[in-house]
């Protein structure tokens, strides 16, 4: 190296320029130095130090900013390669069979036209299969285990492993995708279909990362507060850069690496392709991906090239030629050298001087093998290396970025083609050359008909010995789904009983009233360290502040500063066993932590309380994919729409005025939905949630409560016979009408704020227009419905049956007119079971900001609109006089 030239001032003037320079003479001799490297050696070998000398720093300890790309190659060099600790040849057996069994599956199952995913699996073989073999922990030890959040496009790999463990027969092999018989499989997996096997829904592209991230920190969460050690548990999710895509892939990276889970572990499957062609064509998303995950503070390993390349990378590419053109071959690009011979993969990659003289050494079969099969993700062993070196990681998760080839082992027709997501079965030529490439033990006589068998090397195999000892080593099977868990403790009857009570001359919204009651059930010793309230950042918005210094927020830092508020009584505290999830503007983060709480009974075995609070209608229309997929997990909870209604909110508008949340709710089998109207309706609600989901022979669904922020007297239970079973089953006779005997009578039927305006509407046409009208409170809609379609269904198989809702209103005079702060299709569930004439109010169309009184009047729902309804339907029965409407719309002003 040259002498370097004189130091001089920097010509560019740099933010480290505000920083003091102790030594400006040392400063410039350090920049010239590197001025004569460019010079001398190029810039090329001036970067190659910069990164020893960064990476050096940070080995000392040295706070640096991290370098956001590193080059196209392996992070772990084929010389630190741990030891492999198991039988190389054996495991490769294996995982020949499964792959074998996966493609006969769906094949097998294309001769109905029911599909099936093949080049998925295919792709991410080895991914799994290393970690069934070497990673997965089970049940067996600690009840809780791994949590394996699967690609859901590679279930018939899964499927095929569970066939040679004996798991699964062949005739439940023959059954994939026909699951009307009651014993068929599952396409993809999905617990309440398969729920001894699969414990998270993910085929839903996008919750399943989510998800993984808050089932991490929930397992923290739950050893932090003493409740289960799950320290030895570890989540991995299998995802595929084309899934990264969605916004739900990443919305919680930096949650992960702020609270150090470094107990979660991403496996991504870079085959380079989506649903319909090259995820990045003109760009590579393994560096897009490795940017974007250090740059959330996550520890990336890249597992890109296999064992052919390692002489090329170690020793044979010495001018570092090789490494860039690896950098800067597009995706696209890549994809069409796996399929293309040596002529064309040396015309079009081993360009230059220095890569033409290198492939010129290589042999025509090399350079087809480098790009054909040599990638990371088909070898074991480099696997291996990226699933050790991301287990024994600490402070951060871990991302593994292994590239791979979609379709590998199924032949050229699938092979890297951008059509092999629709490709659904192999012809028998197809797999014959998928036997011999694969070496497996199948005679031609096996293949001689027109249907693919698959093939079991015996229950005595070495095979199935192998794979059921490393099983047994890693704690059982994985993945399995275990409800163990015992029936939690009644609560004590007096936080019930206060609601039940009423508020005296006190004002109270439904809302305080839930929180009060689920504060108060927090004090019980019993179960009362089991509920886990969750709220996206509008605890104050809900009254919940009062549960911050009593409950705490948790974190797992603690409370590392003074709070601005700590001189006052309802204090900001966070603890490393708070209580509280305060999960920030972030919906679909709560609803994932809430998932995760809610399945913790079958996950570890202990039963927890999940208390979702949120905003208006932020709920159900925001996240309505997720409250399916926590369907389908068979989640336990409450979930509760705060500030209900499309007419509360006073000034919020259009965004914010939920009147339809009950009718997205309803399309939810799980979701048991409440709109209730009082205080002592929700003790009713929650206590019998409790007894459902938590006591003796618990069922899988989640409860759904709407509660209004506006204030209102709140009644005792009134002593009506059966008004506890009216309440639960969603309709009871609140408030019947006053003498006299004679004269028009009709039936209100409303449900939450409502109430309140059918009971005005009640004095008004009493008062008014000699009108007796009996009010009903709804506090299900869809509860009434569902029962009465349940009534349905026992006719139709002979059996007797009556709606709930039908008896109900048996005999009840006048027709039926329903009101709510919601949509005319929500009450207008029930209309077909109702005998009398049905007709419905509501807040159909987009919300507005003004004044509750005129927002209500604009959609004719308030007290005045349902008296002039009311005299409406009585006047098309003969009831009341035309005249009567036109003289009721003109004195209540209804008629401008």
């Amino acid at each position: 190296m040259s002498e370097p030239s004189r130091p001089t001032e920097p010509s560019v003037i740099s933010e480290l320029d505000q920083l003091p320079d102790r030594d400006r003479e040392e400063t410039a001799e350090w920049r010239a130095s590197l001025d004569a490297v460019v010079r001398n050696a190029g810039p090329e070998r001036a970067v190659y130090l910069m990164r020893r000398v960064h990476e050096f720093a940070a080995s000392k300890g040295m706070s640096l900013p991290g370098l956001l790309h590193s080059d196209y190659i392996n992070t772990i060099p084929a010389a630190a390669q741990p030891e492999f600790d198991g039988d190389l040849e054996m495991e490769s057996r294996i995982t020949a069979l499964n792959r074998w069994n996966a493609a006969a599956m769906v094949t097998r199952g294309s001769r109905l036209g029911l599909g099936g995913h093949i080049s998925t699996y295919a792709s991410a073989a080895w991914l799994y299969e290393i970690g069934f073999h070497h990673f997965f922990r089970g049940k067996d030890t600690d009840g809780s285990g791994d949590q394996l959040f699967v690609q859901g496009h590679a279930s018939p790999g899964i499927y095929a492993r569970l066939f040679l463990e004996g798991r699964l027969s062949e005739s439940q092999l023959d059954s994939f995708r026909r699951e009307a018989g009651g014993h068929g499989l599952p396409s993809y997996p999905h617990p309440r279909r398969l729920p001894w096997l699969w414990e998270f829904p993910t085929v839903s592209m996008g919750l399943g990362p989510l998800g993984a991230v808050y089932q991490a920190r929930f397992n923290r969460y739950l050893h932090a507060r003493g409740i289960k050690d799950t320290s030895a548990s570890r989540v991995w999710a299998f995802l595929g850069d084309g899934e990264m895509d969605e916004p739900e892939s990443t919305a919680a990276l930096t949650l992960a690496s702020r609270e150090n889970l470094d107990n979660l572990t991403f496996v991504i499957n870079c085959n380079l392709q989506r649903l319909d062609g090259p995820v990045r064509s003109n760009s590579k998303i393994v560096q897009e991906l490795e940017a974007r995950f250090r740059g959330a503070g996550w520890n990336v390993v890249k597992t890109l090239w296999g064992e052919a390349w390692d002489p090329l990378l170690g020793q044979e590419d010495t001018t570092g030629d090789l490494v860039r053109r690896l950098g800067e071959v597009p995706d696209a690009e890549m994809q069409t050298l796996a399929v293309r011979d040596a002529a064309y993969i040396r015309k079009h990659f081993f360009t230059g001087d220095a890569l033409s003289a290198l492939s010129a050494s290589l042999s025509d079969a090399r350079v087809v093998e480098l790009f054909e099969n040599s990638r990371g993700g088909h070898e074991p062993l480099k696997v291996y290396s990226a699933y050790r070196a991301a287990v024994e990681h600490r402070g951060a998760p871990t991302v593994v970025l292994a590239q791979t080839v979609k379709g590998h082992t199924l032949g050229p027709a699938f092979e890297s083609r951008n059509a092999n997501h629709q490709m659904k079965k192999l012809t028998m030529e197809q797999f014959r050359a998928m036997r011999d490439l694969l070496e497996l033990p199948i005679p031609d006589s096996a293949l001689a008909g027109d249907q693919v068998p698959f093939w079991h090397p015996g229950e005595d195999s070495p095979e199935v010995r192998y794979l059921r000892e490393r099983r047994a080593a890693l704690g059982g099977p994985a993945p399995v789904r275990r409800v163990v868990a015992k029936p939690l403790p009644e609560p004590p009857a007096k936080p019930f009983e206060d609601l039940e009570k009423g508020s005296g001359h006190q004002e109270m919204a439904t809302t305080m009233a839930l929180v009060r009651l689920v504060k108060d059930l927090m004090r019980d010793p019993g179960s009362g360290p089991r509920w886990v309230p969750i709220i996206p950042d509008e605890a104050r918005t809900f009254g919940m502040e009062s549960m911050f210094p009593t409950a705490g927020i948790y974190s797992p830092h603690g409370q590392t500063y003074d709070p601005v508020d700590a001189d006052q009584l309802l204090h900001y505290k966070e603890s490393t066993t708070g209580q509280l999830l305060i999960e920030g503007i972030t919906e679909a983060g709560s609803v994932a932590e809430f998932a995760a709480a809610a399945t913790s009974y079958a996950t570890h075995g202990e039963p927890m309380i999940p208390f979702y609070i949120f905003y208006a209608m932020f709920g159900f229309q925001r996240t309505g994919d997720q409250f399916w997929a926590l369907g389908d997990q068979m989640g336990r909870g409450f979930v509760v729409g705060g500030t209900a209604g499309r007419t509360t909110m006073i000034g919020e508008g259009l965004q914010h005025g939920d009147g339809h949340s009950h009718l997205l709710a309803s399309t939810n089998p799980a979701a048991v939905s409440y709109d209730p109207a009082f205080a002592y309706e929700i003790a009713v609600i929650v206590r019998d949630g409790l007894r459902r989901m938590y006591g003796e022979r618990p069922e899988d669904v989640f409860y759904y409560l709407t509660v209004y922020n506006e204030p209102k007297h709140q009644p005792a239970m009134p002593p009506v016979p059966g008004i506890e079973e009216g309440i639960v089953r969603g309709i009871y006779r609140y408030r019947p009408a006053e003498a006299p005997a004679t004269g028009p009578r009709l039936q209100l039927l409303a449900s939450g704020t409502a109430i309140h305006w059918a009971l005005r509407a009640q004095e008004l046409l009493a008062s008014d227009w000699g009108v007796r009208a009996d009010v009903w409170s709804v506090t299900s809609w869809t509860e009434l419905r569902r029962d009465a379609m349940r009534a349905d269904d026992a006719r139709m198989r002979g059996e007797e049956g009556t709606p709930f809702v039908t008896r109900a209103l048996s005999g009840a005079p006048g027709p039926v007119l329903a009101v709510s702060d919601w949509m005319r299709q929500v009450p207008d569930q029930i209309s077909q079971w109702v005998e009398q004439d049905y007709y419905s109010l509501g807040t159909d169309g987009f919300g507005l900001s003004d004044t509750r009184e005129d927002v209500r009047r604009y959609f004719r729902v308030d007290a005045e609109s349902i008296v002039v309804t009311a005299l409406d339907r009585l006047a098309r029965a003969g009831e009341v006089a035309p005249e009567t409407v036109a003289r009721a719309r003109a004195q209540y002003g209804l008629d401008r």
